[in-house]
């Protein structure tokens, strides 16, 4: 069982909402997911992006591997984090 860390789209249309998730490889793009890690909201203003990194770091260390655009948006969720630890 491969598992990876994608986005399933849940949103209607012209307004897109996307779901964090780790499902198996194999199954459909919006099918059924182990667990929900996030959200995504590419229409809002701010930070369109929430994620459990703990999480993350969680399947990763099970061996699931994120696509390469979730893997761009933990690495930014990453920066953000470490942004702000800084700062407070």
């Amino acid at each position: 069982m491969a598992l990876k860390i994608r986005l399933s789209r849940v949103g209607t249309k012209n307004e897109p909402h996307y779901r964090v998730v780790v499902a198996e490889e194999r199954s459909r793009r919006d099918g059924d997911a182990v667990e929900q890690i996030g959200s995504y909201n590419p229409r809002a203003k701010g930070n369109p992006l929430t994620i459990k990194l703990d999480r993350v770091d969680y399947w990763v260390s099970k061996g699931a591997k994120p696509t390469s655009t979730m893997h761009a948006m933990i690495k930014r969720s990453r920066r953000a984090a470490t942004a702000v630890a800084a700062t407070a």
